[in-house]
């Protein structure tokens, strides 16, 4: 799948669980706006109505060629299989854990996805933690980087 667009904001506040690819309900003028990089997933979440995933608050930009103008913070329906959906609601009832995207991008048939997560929420001690271990890595990065080109 190519990466359009990360919720990067979703992997400092969140710890990932577990990962599902779900296809998108979309108008023809959102999936060339998405294909332009034109969305943004920063505070979206998914709210399962009636057996059916829904994903709020993304915001596709409005297509510039397009004739019709549609709302870009509307609902936009997840299709994911029966059991897809029953074991996140069967998570989601678990305190503490929510659903979000993390990921949205084109599979090679061209074809709009959603990578979504369960998600817990980090604590501020956690996320100083993750932030260590990151500077750590890219230290590591570097004296690697350095040492190879001697």
């Amino acid at each position: 799948m190519k990466i359009i667009a990360k919720n990067k904001k979703a992997f400092f506040d969140f710890e990932v669980l577990q990962r599902f690819t779900a296809g998108l309900c979309l108008l023809g003028c959102e999936i060339k706006s998405i294909r332009s990089g034109n969305v943004n997933l920063k505070g979206s979440f998914i709210v399962l109505q009636k057996g059916e995933a829904w994903l709020r608050n993304v915001h596709i930009s409005p297509w510039k060629f397009s004739s019709f103008k549609i709302d870009p913070l509307r609902e936009r329906k997840l299709l994911l299989q029966k059991k897809e959906l029953a074991k996140i609601a069967r998570k989601l009832q678990e305190k503490g854990l929510s659903c979000v995207p993390v990921a949205i991008g084109l599979s090679p048939r061209g074809i709009c996805k959603a990578e979504i997560a369960l998600v817990r929420g980090k604590k501020k001690f956690d996320k100083r933690q993750s932030e260590k271990a990151k500077e750590r890595s890219r230290e590591i990065e570097r004296k690697i980087k350095v040492f190879s080109k001697k």
